[in-house]
C-alpha cells in the first residue's frame, strides 16, 4: 500500500524562514512584568510557574531579578522620610571633584619627584651629574 504524496499549499502568513544578523533582545515594559510576577505569585501547582516561563519565554534567572527589582523599589519606597527633603549645596559635588582633582595631581607631583631623584642617582653613578635646581624649587 502506497502513500500518496498531498502538496500543502504555501501559507502567506508564515513566518519569515531568514534568520536576522542581530538579534533583537525582547524588552518588557512594567505592566508586562508585574503581570507575570502577580501570576506566578499566583500560582501553587506544581510547575505552574515553569509553564508560565515557557510561554513567556524567560529564564527563571530574570523572573528572580524582576522580583529583586520589584522588592527593592517597594523597600526605597516605603523607607522615605515624609516632608521635605534636605537642601543640598548646588556646590558640594563641584567641589567634591576638584578635591579629586587636586588629590590626583598631588599624587603625579610625588611621582614625577621620585622619576627625577632616581635620574639624579643615575647620573651621578655614571659620573655626568646633574646640576641641582635652587633649593627653593621642588
Amino acid at each position: 500500500m502506497s502513500e500518496a504524496k498531498v502538496a500543502i499549499p504555501f501559507v502567506a502568513s508564515s513566518p519569515d524562514p531568514e534568520v536576522p544578523a542581530k538579534a533583537q533582545r525582547r524588552k518588557f515594559n512594567a505592566e508586562d512584568k508585574k503581570r507575570i510576577l502577580e501570576e506566578t505569585d499566583r500560582t501553587v501547582e506544581h510547575g505552574g510557574v515553569g509553564a508560565i516561563l515557557r510561554r513567556e519565554g524567560i529564564y527563571s534567572s530574570t523572573l528572580h531579578a524582576w522580583r529583586k527589582e520589584r522588592d527593592a523599589a517597594v523597600h526605597k519606597a516605603f523607607s522615605q522620610k515624609r516632608g521635605p527633603q534636605p537642601r543640598r549645596n548646588p556646590l558640594a559635588s563641584e567641589n567634591e571633584r576638584l578635591r579629586r582633582q587636586n588629590q590626583r595631581l598631588q599624587e603625579d607631583v610625588e611621582k614625577a619627584h621620585i622619576v627625577i631623584d632616581v635620574k639624579k642617582k643615575v647620573a651621578k653613578l655614571l659620573g655626568e651629574p646633574i646640576a641641582e635646581t635652587p633649593s627653593g624649587e621642588k
